[in-house]
């Protein structure tokens, strides 16, 4: 049931059910107004054709060429009328009543009370018009029946004609709007592949599709045709590179290797030395370039499960406590929940971790605190590294996290500037929400996910 009503809400939301309700409301407010129109002027026409037909009923008596010939000429006509539909009324100047019924006046009109010498009551409201003639009052009225008719003729039209016109096209608006909400959804769920990584995601419109979706997932199809084959390139051109360097590279190392193991002048050694850390720094370099560009092409995703980061940010903060105590640092962990359990890669999770901490005790002086904190808002679990060292400028926060970018500071620290770079590429992947702020002082680097529901 919950699920029905989720996507009963979702299609509410979507625009084409939206544009679908909006005209089928259009529609039956315009059929109301003119509905309403129609029955006003109907009203006020049989309301005004009835007071003619008084008038002229009223001049027509006035021909009676006495109280006694008027008299005689209202009982005639009234033997003849059906008092539910007129209503003839004189009263002479002595008092007498000739008719067919009596009317009594009120504030909303003329009213038949009584049938004339029978005493039984009619009910009904009347048009009636009163003049004085030969000295006594004469009464004509008419029944209004046909103008309250009017108004059950009116509600008819609406509940057997209009009322299932509006069903009928609010139906086919929504199948219609249905639809194209389905194509809707193929084109964003094509999009959030090709987002994710996967590039041989196609929307593949079938002739079925209206024109603009149509074109609009030709397009989609297109272009991402085009990213595919350009980043199969790109692959094969990385695979080519690293293929080809992967030998000299290894030859460069045992050279190196080789070279140290002879018995060298101590300047020569300090020489090998430092080529063999240069050796190291471009093997890691091209190791985490690669590892970003796997990243990017989505395909960890498929490995992703149910992850503790209580537990991994314990192992990490057990892990690298001997390297901090080394460098005189004082690593904390502080978490205020336990299990804090998300989707993602464990490996990658705990790549952030390293990351983080290693930059933290490379860039923060001996004695500085550093506290892996673990803590729950809302339905989300928020990772963090702060530590109390020089921190980094708020206009640098974004850049430091461009690839091989490293503050002025750095550049004589060892690293590559990939670390954070790293970060990033693994926050993204895991839509999770990074952030670097001002640990006042020092820097504090959050990751923000869903917390998977227990």
């Amino acid at each position: 049931m919950t699920s029905f009503v989720h996507r009963a809400a979702a299609l509410l939301r979507a625009s084409p059910v939206r544009l679908a309700l909006g005209l089928v409301a259009v529609f039956a407010l315009i059929s109301v107004a003119s509905l309403t129109a129609s029955y006003t002027a109907s009203r006020t026409s049989l309301d005004a054709t009835m007071r003619r037909d008084l008038t002229q009923d009223v001049a027509g008596f006035r021909a009676a060429p006495s109280a006694t010939a008027l008299a005689a000429l209202v009982a005639a006509e009234a033997r003849v009328s059906d008092p539910a539909r007129i209503v003839l009324s004189y009263v002479t100047p002595r008092g007498r009543h000739y008719g067919n019924g009596v009317l009594a006046q009120d504030q909303n009109g003329y009213y038949l009370t009584t049938l004339d010498g029978e005493g039984t009551r009619i009910g009904g409201e009347y048009l009636a018009l009163t003049t004085t003639l030969y000295g006594g009052q004469l009464s004509i009225a008419r029944s209004r029946a046909e103008i309250d008719q009017l108004w059950t003729v009116f509600r008819n039209i609406v509940l057997l004609s209009l009322l299932p016109t509006l069903v009928i096209a609010l139906g086919a608006g929504l199948i219609m709007a249905r639809r194209s909400a389905r194509q809707v959804n193929a084109l964003g769920r094509t999009l959030d592949q090709l987002t994710s990584g996967d590039l041989a995601a196609r929307v593949q419109p079938t002739a079925q599709w209206s024109d603009d979706f149509r074109r609009i997932g030709t397009r989609i199809d297109r272009m991402a045709a085009a990213q595919e084959a350009s980043v199969d390139t790109l692959r094969q051109v990385s695979s080519d590179v690293a293929h080809d360097l992967k030998t000299p590279i290894q030859r460069i190392s045992v050279h190196l290797d080789d070279l140290s193991g002879l018995p060298l002048p101590d300047d020569a050694a300090a020489l090998v030395d430092l080529a063999q850390a240069e050796v190291q720094g471009v093997v890691s370099v091209f190791h985490a370039l690669l590892q970003i560009a796997q990243i990017e092409a989505g395909t960890p995703k498929s490995r992703f499960a149910p992850v503790d980061l209580a537990a991994l940010a314990a192992t990490f903060a057990e892990l690298y406590d001997p390297a901090a105590t080394e460098d005189r640092r004082d690593l904390r962990l502080g978490m205020d929940i336990a299990p804090a359990m998300v989707l993602g890669d464990k490996d990658l999770l705990g790549q952030i971790l390293a990351n983080l901490i290693e930059n933290a005790l490379r860039h923060t002086p001996a004695g500085t605190p550093i506290t892996i904190g673990l803590h729950q808002a809302g339905g989300d679990v928020i990772l963090s590294v702060a530590d109390q060292g020089p921190g980094i400028p708020q206009g640098e926060r974004a850049r430091v996290l461009q690839r091989l970018y490293r503050l002025d500071r750095s550049r004589a620290t060892p690293g590559s500037g990939l670390g954070l770079s790293l970060v990033a590429v693994i926050a993204d992947l895991h839509d999770a929400t990074l952030t670097l702020s001002d640990n006042a002082p020092g820097l504090v680097v959050s990751l923000r996910m869903a917390a998977l529901k227990q």
